[in-house]
């Protein structure tokens, strides 16, 4: 098989923890036959900082043209003060909008090796973490109108939140689908009690539900779902929502399984391109310091294998690899246990070198 990948190394640790992500894919493409076409692309902060802009016309059409786009972080203290359309989350949120990438697929695993990372207590974890967060991604308040104006001699913003029914039904089939091949759960979650799309959300899932007679859908306004994924977890099986719902939900969730460093996602369309990233920002505190957890961007990376690609195989070969580097105790900082002496402390690199290793000899 031979893929063309557009690569976005982005801002603060986002090179770091891309070059990890690279070095595995070339071992998976060495080891099985495949072909794999990198192209390097701007976008960001280091794309302002180059030439002005946060997303320049060549790096969209090469997302464009590209099979799928492995992105590792944009973002940072240093643009802050760029005006709001140029500010470089604008260059990930257009790259979702112009590739149609609708839904964001988010899982919430709780590895056996990560347990004594997690902030829940024992007798929570105990019952396990396995869930699926499907958020929508290219409507909503992120997408709306956005003013700021002078009213009666006083400063006002306001943002729209704006969603139609065939944006909803799309989603939700993503959800329903991903369900059917789990435990056949899917919560809905909005804020219907307030807000009119919400009420619109929960009319249409319920009518996508007819569809899927297996699957069980229950609704859960969001308040309430941010406190049952701290306090019982194990009660999620796929979480249905929104776009900003869901950004703020899966970050809680990422939290309890151990490290936002080792959690992966994937955004997709209709076709089979996606965009694969990890869920965590770009860390400029830690840039350039070989501390960065490269986990969830290789974890990204067999996503991207799996689901844009179909190399089921390839994909089950990187989480067996991660999962034995954790086994014989290696860390990044940020899931170090200091009580634990057993454990290894290593960078960025060197667990990136520890994969790929594993990796070539399974």
């Amino acid at each position: 098989m031979q893929k063309t990948i557009a690569v976005i190394r982005g801002d603060g640790i986002g090179p770091e923890i891309i070059t990890q992500a690279l070095k595995v894919l070339d071992v998976i493409a060495q080891k099985y036959n495949h072909t794999f076409v990198y192209k390097e692309v701007l976008a960001g902060g280091c794309a302002i900082d180059a030439c002005g802009e946060c997303l320049p016309k060549e790096s969209l059409e090469i997302c464009k043209q590209s099979d799928s786009v492995l992105l590792g972080a944009v973002g940072g203290p240093k643009w802050d003060n760029q005006p709001s359309h140029n500010r470089p989350e604008k260059a990930l949120l257009q790259i979702r909008k112009e590739l149609g990438l609708f839904a964001n697929i988010r899982p919430a695993l709780l590895l056996p090796q990560l347990q004594s990372a997690s902030p829940l207590k024992e007798e929570i974890l105990k019952k396990g973490i396995d869930f699926i967060i499907v958020r929508e991604l290219i409507g909503g308040v992120y997408f709306g109108e956005h003013k700021t104006q002078e009213i009666a001699g006083e400063v006002v913003a306001s943002d729209d939140m704006r969603y139609s029914a065939s944006q909803i039904e799309s989603i939700a089939r993503v959800a329903f689908q991903i369900a059917r091949g789990r435990e056949k759960q899917v919560v809905s979650v909005d804020k219907a009690n307030v807000l009119d799309t919400s009420r619109l959300w929960r009319k249409v899932t319920e009518e996508v539900a007819k569809d899927y007679p297996d699957v069980n859908l229950t609704h859960m306004y969001v308040d309430n779902a941010a406190m049952q994924i701290c306090r019982a977890p194990w009660q999620f099986d796929v979480i249905l929502t929104e776009n900003m719902f869901g950004d703020i939900l899966s970050d809680e969730a990422s939290v309890i399984t151990g490290s936002i460093g080792t959690i992966p996602s994937a955004s997709l369309a209709h076709t089979e391109k996606g965009l694969y990233e990890p869920i965590h920002g770009s860390a400029p505190d830690i840039a350039g310091e070989d501390k960065a957890n490269p986990i969830g961007t290789i974890l990204s990376v067999a996503m991207m294998l799996e689901h844009s690609f179909g190399l089921h195989k390839e994909a089950n070969a990187i989480q067996k690899a991660i999962e034995t580097i954790l086994n014989q105790g290696y860390r990044t900082l940020d899931t170090l246990n200091p009580a634990d002496s057993s454990l290894k402390a290593v960078g960025c690199e060197a667990m990136g070198d520890l994969v790929a290793k594993e990796l070539e000899s399974l």
